[in-house]
C-alpha cells in the first residue's frame, strides 16, 4: 500500500541534483550541531575540572562555526537561487517543508548567539582561533538565566526539527521513494 502513494521515478522524473556548495555545507553543519551537542552532553557526564572547561570551550568553538556555516549557507542560497522543487507533493505538504526549513535556519542562527551572549552575561569572554571577540551583552546574573534557558529551549527545538527533517527524509526515501533523499547525499568523484 505504502508503495502506491507515488509512482516510481524514473531518470527524467528525478530533480537535479544539489550543488555541491549546499550539500558540503549542509552536512559540514551537521556535523558542527552533533560535535557541539556531544561535547556539551559529555561535560554534564565527566569530572575534573580542566577536562569540563575544554569540553565546554569546544561546544563554544562548535557553536561558533555553526554560526559561521549559517552565514555560508545564506550566502550559497542568495547565490543558488530557488532549489527545484518536487511538485509531485502537495501544496500544504511543500509549505510544511518550507516552514521547516525556515526553523532550521533560524534556530542555527539564534542558538549559537544565545550561547555567546549567555557567556558574556556569566562574564566569560568568547574565543575563537586565539582571538577574544567581542562581548554581545555585559555581565548580568539575572540576564544569564534567561539565556540559558533560551538557549536550552532553543537546543530542544532544534532536536525536534531535525527529527522531522530526518523523518521527513526517510519518508522521501522509504515510503515516496522519490530520490529526494539522495539529493543530499554527497556525490563520489569520479
Amino acid at each position: 500500500m505504502a508503495a502506491s502513494l507515488a509512482p516510481e521515478p524514473t531518470a527524467t522524473d528525478e530533480l537535479p541534483r544539489r550543488p555541491r556548495k549546499v550539500v558540503a555545507l549542509h552536512w559540514l553543519t551537521v556535523l558542527c550541531v552533533v560535535l557541539a551537542a556531544a561535547f556539551i552532553l559529555t561535560r554534564d557526564e565527566v569530572s575534573g575540572r580542566a577536562l569540563r572547561q575544554w569540553l565546554l570551550e569546544g561546544h563554544r568553538h562548535f557553536g561558533l562555526f555553526v554560526l559561521m556555516l549559517f552565514v555560508a549557507r545564506v550566502w550559497v542560497r542568495l547565490r543558488v537561487g530557488r532549489l527545484p522543487s518536487d511538485n509531485r507533493l502537495s501544496a500544504p505538504m511543500r509549505m510544511a517543508a518550507g516552514a521547516t526549513h525556515i526553523a532550521l535556519y533560524g534556530l542555527l542562527f539564534a542558538l549559537p548567539l544565545l550561547g555567546w551572549a549567555l557567556s558574556n552575561a556569566l562574564d566569560k569572554p568568547v574565543h575563537l582561533f586565539g582571538l577574544t571577540l567581542p562581548a554581545l551583552v555585559g555581565a548580568d546574573e539575572d540576564l544569564a538565566d534567561s539565556l540559558i534557558a533560551w538557549h536550552q529551549d532553543a537546543a530542544w527545538a532544534l532536536l525536534v526539527l531535525v527529527s522531522l527533517h530526518i523523518g521527513a527524509a526517510l519518508w522521501h526515501h522509504f515510503v515516496l521513494r522519490d530520490g529526494v533523499l539522495r539529493l543530499m547525499l554527497p556525490r563520489r568523484r569520479r
